[in-house]
């Protein structure tokens, strides 16, 4: 399917900074207007473009780049003391204000995105009226467990140079990046070669790689930043947003690392893609939008 234009493209301004956008779709239809917020941290809206095929059932859907990536406001001279998880949740209260739209709106969060969207939901904000956790896990612990399960699967000689040069501290070595792109061929796209505008979120990534490396690490399962101890788990039960979560079969965000959210957000319903990993939104783009366009139109 091909991703819509845009109807409207802009950026806020946030403390002196700007948050670019864009919005597929009219903001002024009746049905509830949907913001997705990407992955990474500092992943770039890209990769979640095919979301915006949700315009078709007459729904405005938002897109934007966080701060520090893709065509928002890059920073690469700040320290992990500015990048917290705080920041970004003040950059979204900034757009959804300024776009007019905090009284009434739905978030769909993937991956990093879908832990940010559950930490805005924790605050339990008035105009929330549907939440979707996408491909997320509810804490670093357990990402991090299961990445190392998911690794230890991997052929002998892939396990071999990831360690080596881990240990060397050659994570950007090209046997290394190749060692990756196994991982990432099983459990983030299993379309291979990656469409455009999932390579392009990657481009932009290695391009400046600065929030991605300062919060999470050099790729999607060494996570070695400020976000290794992550966790809201013990916050779950405060969501009173109806909350429909997402997972592939073969996802890095494995069930284990998921089940929490299905266990104690109240209002919660979970679908596993069958023949997806990380991006069922591109792996099963068809099955992806149905699912989500109804659970919207049930909670408008």
């Amino acid at each position: 399917m091909s991703i819509p234009e845009p109807s409207r493209v802009g950026a806020v301004d946030f403390r002196g900074w700007q948050t670019w956008y864009r919005v597929t779709g009219d903001l002024d239809a009746a049905k509830t207007p949907l913001v997705v917020l990407h992955g990474g941290p500092g992943a770039a809206h890209n990769y979640t473009l095919r979301i915006a095929g949700l315009a078709a059932q007459d729904r405005a859907v938002i897109h934007y780049d966080q701060l520090g990536i893709g065509n928002s406001t890059h920073l690469p001279d700040r320290g992990a003391d500015f990048w917290t998880v705080q920041l970004f949740l003040d950059e979204l209260d900034n757009l959804l204000t300024t776009l007019g739209i905090a009284d009434r709106y739905h978030v769909l969060g993937q991956s990093w995105g879908g832990m940010l969207a559950a930490e805005h939901a924790v605050r339990r904000p008035s105009g929330l009226r549907g939440l979707v956790i996408a491909n997320s896990p509810a804490s670093m612990g357990l990402w991090l467990s299961e990445a190392a399960r998911l690794r230890s699967e991997l052929p002998a000689d892939v396990q071999r140079t990831l360690l080596a040069h881990e240990a060397a501290g050659t994570t950007d070595d090209p046997a290394y990046k190749a060692a990756e792109d196994v991982f990432n061929a099983r459990h983030v796209c299993r379309i291979v070669p990656n469409p455009p505008e999932v390579a392009a979120t990657f481009a932009l990534i290695d391009a400046d790689p600065t929030v991605y490396h300062t919060m999470n690490g050099p790729n999607e399962f060494h996570v070695i930043g400020t976000l290794k101890d992550w966790t809201v788990i013990d916050r779950l039960s405060r969501i009173t947003a109806p909350t429909l979560l997402v997972s592939g079969r073969y996802d890095e965000a494995t069930e284990a690392a998921v089940q929490p959210y299905a266990d104690l957000i109240p209002d919660v319903r979970w679908t596993i893609f069958e023949d997806s990993s990380h991006m069922p939104h591109v792996e099963e783009e068809e099955s992806y939008l149905r699912l989500v366009g109804a659970f919207l139109d049930d909670n408008d």
